[in-house]
């Protein structure tokens, strides 16, 4: 009875302090006028309420900061004010320049729950140096959303006693119901670069789940109204191209081309929760461009979306389709990469004939919604349409035009409802690609693809345990011919020999799929794990505006993590983590298993550092053939690890990389390495170089099939890879608001092929019996035409032939823009863009000669010029 009593007690107690909320009461005053400076010399400063009590977050929680901090915060009928002392030696001081949200060296911040759903804040953080960064944090800080820049006000200054910030936020900018008194989730942060040390106002637990539930309260904000945001921001855009004159082609016959352009954007608050985003005919051109790559494999590549009417509030329209950040983290029911892609169709040309292909699908117009409502709804939802584009065709006969992408709508739709302060929260999602295909060439193309799905999170035991699950759906329609292509891609191949569990109809109009997810977890305090468990069919196609490069998957995974959030021995804090995972087809057949280790740790003396360790079993594929039978392939066992030296000094330093071995021996291998070296020659000015090299072998890499006779021929070589590429940027930012960013990268890939070989039992239990290797009776090379000629059945005429498939990959890309913010919203780009490239039928790797014929190749550059004004609040 007695220990019942004081384990009660110790419950009772933990649930007390569990739930201990600091309080913050702002105050006000008539007639209240405040003239941001930093300087806090206004009567209302001195009157006001003024905290401080900071605690340690990172990296002792809970104790006393090595500098403390006061804030004091005020408001009127339009603005909310917030001063912030940093008490410190002005000579410690870390004053790192940069440009908007990527905010370096001492750092404060203010972070609101103006909802008060203990899930959603927004975060306004200034550097000593007074850059600002902002952002919306979502789902109880699990995302985070930087790319929304809201209209507000900050300066900064050093005191003897150390630095302040003052800030002035407009409610224009933050979503409240009207009442008579506001309370809101707060809470202040301040870090200190050279210790790299967070503390907060309101202490905060990092065994705890949950960022924005931890906050405190802020009160005493009375008879305020909310205020829609109104703001329209037109945009012209001059441009020049100068490239390589090509006299035989009339559209380079010039080497040059000029343009003009013009659009709109907007953002309108529909309610005090509501806000509306439209753009008309978007410009793009100031945005950096994709880094080179040589993709061999069946998966398509993911390309982080960059343009800025996308990204933002991209969090609220995101139905992910696994759980976690590993390597399915990028599947997800809206990929808005699709919107604006390069067009699907590329004309076919006659010998005389020429053609101007758009680069890109010019956007139209869109609209977006995002916000969440009093009654815990978020919603955000995307209407968008694309123009139908056309290549220009010139050549001896008349000039004409070809449709090479046709009119297209993309609609989005994203709701989600909380329940329980935000432990519990449900939603769905239904996306529609609408295409009007006129033209027969066109018809390969899909004319509608729906998705949709619903989703359910329950977290309890104070957020410590949780549970996801979700289940979608996807049918698309099209002519037979756009069904066909469907069923027999690379991501399905449903025309496998052996796929006896799947059936191809080539009479098909429509087609369509499911998938799911459940997780069931624990992500508070130090030791974590979740078992997870997803299914993609093999009918599933979200790709029309959504990302997965594969179906017909049946996976369970395991995770397990531990932290030490306390510094000990050498290190500050480190975390361990296993995974395990097995995945199957519709069929039943076990297609691959394994597991890591890895973990990752920062040292007492701010270095950084991590390490892992990978084993596969033997996998099964279903594409490496690209719609012959399945191939078992080897399983292999990998390595990776990197270190980085301490980012507080001028130069900085590290290196990363790893090895991967074939469990058969000298069946593949794989080595690669990239150095990392930064410099900060001025507080304002940062250079960065990272050189990366890769050598990979792979006794199985598929080249092209061939008919013979009365079956197929799925042929194979040896291949070895070389890449090197190195990435250089140089930000120089002479102000907050005025910045230069440089970007460059060379980048070289060659793959020499050899020992050519054709498939003959894909499943033999034995590797060697896997294959038949061509013996040099069989195989010719015809140097003159640049094609392997295979001799089967005689040695009179070729049975069959492929193109010599050596390759030698020559890039550089690069962007200088200079972007200048000469009032808040409105924006002047200068942006010089260059591209030089070329490709030869051949796989040396030789490092001066490729990169002196790279830098020998004609530059295709662009030059352009572009203003846009902010009209509204």
């Amino acid at each position: 009875m007695k220990i019942a009593t004081v384990l009660l007690l110790i419950l009772f107690i933990q649930s007390i302090s569990a739930q201990e909320k600091r309080t913050y009461k702002a105050s006000t005053a008539e007639n209240l006028s405040i003239n941001i400076n930093g300087v806090f010399e206004e009567t209302e400063w001195q009157n006001a309420n003024w905290e401080n009590d900071f605690i340690q977050h990172e990296p002792e929680e809970g104790k006393a900061p090595t500098r403390q901090t006061e804030y004091a915060i005020l408001y009127d009928a339009n603005n909310l004010y917030v001063a912030i002392r940093s008490l410190d030696d002005p000579d410690s001081i870390s004053m790192r320049m940069s440009r908007r949200d990527e905010t370096d060296g001492d750092l404060v911040g203010v972070y609101i729950d103006s909802y008060f759903d203990k899930r959603t804040s927004f975060a306004f953080v200034v550097s000593a140096a007074g850059v600002r960064s902002d952002m919306v944090s979502t789902n109880d800080g699990d995302n985070e959303d930087n790319t929304w820049d809201p209209i507000w006000y900050t300066k900064t200054s050093v005191t003897k006693n150390g630095w302040n910030a003052e800030m002035r936020i407009p409610l224009t900018q933050l979503r409240f119901e009207e009442s008579e008194e506001q309370i809101w989730g707060l809470n202040v942060f301040r870090y200190i670069f050279r210790e790299d040390e967070l503390s907060s106002w309101q202490p905060m637990k990092r065994e705890t789940a949950g960022f924005t539930s931890q906050f405190g309260i802020l009160r005493g904000i009375e008879n305020i109204k909310p205020q829609n945001s109104l703001n329209v921001t037109p945009y012209m855009v001059a441009r020049t191209e100068r490239f390589e004159k090509v006299p035989e082609n009339p559209f380079l016959e010039s080497g040059k081309s000029n343009g003009f352009d013009a659009g709109l954007d907007a953002k309108i608050g529909l309610t005090n929760y509501l806000t509306m985003d439209l753009t008309i005919n978007p410009d793009f051109g100031q945005v950096e461009a994709d880094p080179s790559q040589v993709n061999l494999s069946t998966y398509e590549t993911f390309f982080r979306e960059k343009r800025p009417f996308f990204i933002e509030g991209n969090n609220i329209l995101s139905y992910k389709l696994a759980f976690g950040d590993g390597n399915q983290s990028a599947n997800n029911l809206f990929y808005s990469r699709r919107i604006g892609r390069r067009p699907h169709y590329s004309p076919d040309l006659n010998g005389d004939e020429y053609a101007e292909n758009p680069d890109f699908t010019r956007i139209l117009g869109a609209a977006k919604i995002t916000g969440k409502t009093k009654n815990g709804w978020s919603i955000g939802v995307i209407e968008s349409v694309t123009a139908e584009e056309k290549a220009k065709i010139k050549g001896l006969g008349a000039d004409r035009k070809q449709v090479v992408e046709p009119l297209t709508n993309y609609f989005v739709g994203r709701v989600q409802k909380d329940f329980d302060e935000g432990n519990t929260y449900v939603g769905g999602m239904f996306t529609a690609v609408n295409r009007r295909i006129d033209d027969d060439h066109l018809d390969f193309l899909h004319k509608s693809a729906y998705t949709g799905g619903i989703d359910f999170v329950h977290k309890w035991h104070n957020k410590d345990w949780f549970v996801d699950a979700g289940i979608y759906f996807s049918r698309v329609e099209g002519s037979e011919e756009a069904i066909l292509n469907t069923q027999t891609s690379y991501s399905r191949t449903y025309q496998r020999p052996d796929a006896d569990y799947v059936t191809l109809d080539s009479t098909r109009t429509s087609l369509a799929g499911t998938g799911g997810k459940f997780t069931l977890g624990k992500t508070g305090g130090r030791f974590k794990f979740a078992g997870i468990f997803s299914w993609k069919s093999p009918g599933l196609e979200i790709n029309d505006i959504g990302y997965t490069p594969e179906v017909d998957d049946i996976m369970q995974a395991f995770w397990a993590g531990y932290r030490w959030y306390e510094p000990f021995s050498i290190f500050r804090s480190m975390g361990l983590n296993f995974n395990q995972w097995t995945n199957y087809d519709f069929g039943g057949e076990l297609m691959g298993a394994g597991g890591n280790i890895n973990g990752h740790t920062q040292f007492k003396n701010f270095w950084n550092a991590f390490s892992s360790i990978n084993v596969n079993g033997e996998q099964l594929s279903h594409s490496a053939l690209r719609g012959g039978p399945s191939i078992k392939l080897p399983g292999n066992h990998s390595f990776y690890a990197g270190v980085f030296s301490n980012p507080q000094k001028k130069f900085t330093y590290g290196a990363d990389g790893g090895m991967n071995w074939s469990n058969e021996k000298d069946f593949y291998s794989s080595k690669s390495f990239e150095v990392e070296f930064g410099y900060r020659p001025v507080k304002a000015m940062q250079i960065e170089i990272s050189p990366e090299y890769g050598v990979s072998k792979n006794k199985l890499q598929y080249i092209t099939q061939c008919d013979y006779q009365d079956s197929k021929r799925y042929i194979m070589g040896s291949i070895q890879r070389k890449t090197f590429s190195t990435s250089v940027r140089i930000n120089y930012n002479i102000t907050p608001d005025l910045t230069i960013q440089f970007w460059g990268q060379p980048f070289i890939a060659t793959g020499a092929y050899d020992e050519f070989k054709r498939i003959t039992n894909s499943k033999a239990d034995e590797l060697s019996n896997r294959y038949a290797l061509y013996s040099s009776g069989q195989i010719s090379y015809d140097a003159e035409n640049g094609v392997y000629n295979i001799y089967e059945s005689s040695n009179d005429a070729p049975d069959y032939s492929f193109d010599n498939p050596d390759f030698n990959v020559k890039e550089f890309l690069s962007n200088l823009v200079v972007r200048w913010e000469y009032r808040p919203g409105s924006m002047i780009y200068l942006v010089w863009s260059q591209n030089r490239g070329s490709y030869e039928n051949m796989g040396k790797f030789d490092f001066n000669n490729d990169i002196n014929d790279l830098f020998d190749q004609k530059p295709h550059n662009v030059f352009l010029v572009k203003f846009s004004y902010r009209i509204g609040r």
